[in-house]
């Protein structure tokens, strides 16, 4: 009678043994595919089309503050100057009363130049660390060793954004036009490649279709601002060699800011 009630205690206990261990493993694995659908969903808001996340850069309305990634590989990296330009663009422009941060990370210099877009964004997917999170925006800005897949014997591509948060700089391609024209200061060339390309970002001109000052869209040369002073006008980030040796040569870069149309455009999405 001890024997089979001890049997019966026993089988009891292992039936209860195994459920919990069951239900422990359920957690474990719900818990890791959380963890996993948290990783996507983060990336999820950093793979939008451009221009989309333009109010959430510029306004405080979401996002209080601002993380911009700079990834370069070796002999890749931006100057100290160009960098501390852009900083200085960004505060003026953006409404982050929590900050702007800068990270700077050199990664291991990526192989296959000439690039094409979809590579770039496998460069993106394997080395960005910092995404939208919490009450903070993040952007990632890559320095690529190498130029376009675009690029022509008549044709150079400076840079790219091709994302929401997501833009390629063609480090090489300014450092080679930099050094092959000694009229081309390459802090300049930098700053305004960064500058350009990060005004797309914030939807300039006319990105998403929701400028208020839309009829100053170059209807020649789309997405860019008709006004020839402006930052934005297609010269300054032209894709003829010629043209940007003539740019920067005749020291454009002094006035070449955004006009006023642009300013208001940014400001009726809570820039300043």
């Amino acid at each position: 009678m001890f024997v089979a009630r001890k049997f019966i205690i026993m089988k009891h206990f292992n039936r209860t043994f195994f459920s919990l261990l069951f239900v422990f493993l359920l957690v474990i694995s719900c818990k890791k595919d959380d963890n996993t659908s948290s990783v996507e969903d983060l990336k999820a808001e950093n793979r939008k089309a451009l221009g989309v996340s333009a109010e959430d850069i510029l306004s405080d309305d979401t996002y209080s503050s601002l993380s911009v990634e700079l990834v370069y590989p070796e002999f890749s990296k931006p100057t100290d100057e160009a960098i501390a330009n852009f900083r200085s663009f960004l505060e003026e422009r953006l409404n982050k009363p929590g900050g702007i941060t800068f990270t700077e990370t050199q990664i291991t210099s990526p192989t296959g130049t000439p690039y094409d877009i979809d590579e770039i964004k496998t460069i993106e997917d394997e080395n960005r660390t910092l995404y939208t999170e919490g009450d903070d925006i993040s952007v990632y800005i890559f320095f690529a060793n190498g130029n376009s897949t675009n690029d022509t014997s008549t044709s150079v591509t400076l840079g790219t954004a091709y994302l929401n948060t997501s833009i390629v700089i063609y480090e090489r391609t300014l450092q080679d036009f930099a050094a092959n024209n000694p009229t081309i200061n390459l802090i300049d060339l930098e700053t305004v490649t960064l500058e350009h390309e990060f005004g797309h970002i914030l939807g300039l001109v006319n990105i998403q279709g929701d400028d208020i000052h839309s009829d100053h869209e170059d209807p020649a040369h789309g997405k860019h601002c008709v006004v020839e002073e402006c930052l934005m006008y297609f010269e300054s980030n032209t894709n003829r060699p010629a043209a940007i040796v003539e740019y920067f040569s005749n020291q454009r870069r002094s006035v070449s800011g955004l006009d006023p149309l642009c300013i208001a455009d940014l400001q009726a999405k809570g820039g300043k």
